[in-house]
């Protein structure tokens, strides 16, 4: 029976960093989908048990996520803060977006970035006081800057 239950919330882990789940309705037909016949309550145990909260998301919908992950609300807050005090300037083109910082502060708004987790973005880059940010193609710069932007807006 505890083997079960360390399968299961192993699975479900996995489910929520892999997948954008938003309702306990979904997260237990996922779980069912891999074998695991749960309830509602027993989902909420669960959730509980492997440090998953509820968070916004890049497009504003609340979600589940691990405290532990990297998209965690922690993450989020700091680069909202960092943003704030570093980020003179950002321009995307194309599928990169460049953010202007005082000298030396480049890197510390680059963390902050790969830290938050971002979705779509590759990568970041950072000289003294100018930083690039890499994105996949398919999300491109000006959703990533946007994105960037409501966060350092606090949404």
């Amino acid at each position: 029976m505890a083997n079960q239950v360390a399968y299961r919330q192993r699975a479900l882990r996995m489910i929520l960093t892999e997948r954008r789940v938003a309702s306990q309705s979904d997260l237990a037909r996922l779980l069912a989908d891999q074998g695991f016949r749960v309830t509602q309550a027993t989902v909420s145990r669960d959730l509980r048990a492997v440090g998953a909260i509820k968070a916004r998301s890049d497009d504003g919908v609340l979600r589940y996520v691990l405290e532990s992950d990297p998209r965690s609300v922690r993450a989020r807050r700091e680069l909202e803060t960092t943003l704030a005090r570093y980020a003179q300037s950002m321009q995307a083109s194309g599928n990169l977006v460049v953010i202007k910082t005082p000298p030396g502060a480049a890197h510390v708004v680059a963390a902050a970035i790969d830290a938050a987790g971002i979705d779509g973005v590759l990568g970041t880059v950072a000289g003294d006081d100018t930083m690039l940010i890499v994105t996949d193609e398919v999300t491109g710069g000006r959703v990533v800057a946007k994105s960037i932007e409501r966060i350092g807006a606090g949404e």
